[in-house]
């Protein structure tokens, strides 16, 4: 059985390509990359590496080609972009004859609020308009997506926020690809829909989570969104990118990420890791 990985240099699916080769032989991987060269680890290890690229269709049946489970790891760019790209991919799995389709989507994609979900609501029906058996893996929201926030307040500052008491299902990147590899490796997910989630947390009860790794008072400074918008440019965010920033403390505000599941731990079939080893990995890798 050959397993299809596309994104598998980048920092999701290189995850999902570490636990994978602890659970199937490294021939039955086939790794679908932009630039292959980056890709030389993983061929070390016996990985079948290959040319793929969601804006060049063409190089995607080859890359395809002879996979019967294939993740297709959401794409980063503006939203037409990812749409565009993402039905690409889902139609170069059709023309390879692929026989299953794990898919990294967002929490409630069919019906959320999130800026982000229309992407991944149009790739949920790409793939069940394709016919191809899928998995579709709503993941919620990685915690390393705070990492600036964390970081500045290693450095003294306030956590800054206009998400009010908004809650979020932050769990680490890791367990998210984990789960991915667990999805991709077993049969029995056909047609399946997971809400893959930690356990609902307010900016606040992460911030003390993120002062009690610290050793100190992480104080949380509210704010409206002018004003976050304002302070995120200050802190050198660039100007193209503020209405995303802003977007997603609105949407947290209106209980977007909001989402009690157990989804995720069953698939990993272990307990979450704490936010409080997450938060100090995050902080270790700033360091190092």
């Amino acid at each position: 059985m050959k397993i299809g990985l596309t994104g598998a240099t980048g920092q999701f699916g290189s995850i999902v390509a570490e636990a994978l080769l602890k659970s199937v032989p490294a021939g039955s991987l086939v790794a679908s990359v932009r630039n292959p060269e980056k890709a030389d680890s993983l061929r070390a290890r016996g990985v079948d590496v290959r040319h793929g690229d969601f804006d060049q269709p063409e190089t995607l049946d080859a890359a395809f080609a002879g996979v019967e489970r294939l993740l297709i790891v959401s794409a980063d760019g503006d939203n037409d972009t990812r749409i565009r790209q993402h039905k690409a991919a889902v139609d170069a799995a059709v023309r390879a004859g692929v026989g299953f389709i794990v898919y990294t989507s967002v929490g409630h994609a069919d019906s959320s609020s999130l800026f982000l979900a229309p992407v991944h609501r149009a790739t949920e029906q790409f793939i069940r308009e394709s016919g191809i058996p899928y998995s579709f893996l709503r993941n919620n929201w990685y915690l390393e997506n705070e990492a600036g926030s964390i970081q500045a307040a290693a450095a003294g500052a306030p956590w800054l926020t206009s998400a009010g008491e908004g809650k979020v299902g932050w769990a680490t990147r890791r367990d998210y690809a984990e789960a991915a590899a667990a999805v991709l490796a077993a049969e029995g997910h056909q047609n399946s829909v997971y809400e893959l989630s930690g356990k609902p947390a307010t900016q606040g009860e992460l911030a003390a989570v993120v002062g009690s790794v610290l050793g100190k008072e992480v104080p949380v400074q509210q704010v409206d969104d002018a004003t976050y918008s304002s302070v995120m440019a200050g802190a050198g965010v660039p100007e193209a990118v503020l209405p995303i920033v802003v977007a997603i403390q609105a949407a947290i505000r209106e209980g977007a990420l909001d989402i009690e599941s157990s989804d995720l731990e069953k698939l990993l079939q272990r307990p979450l890791t704490p936010l409080s080893e997450g938060v100090s990995a995050i902080l270790n890798g700033a360091k190092a």
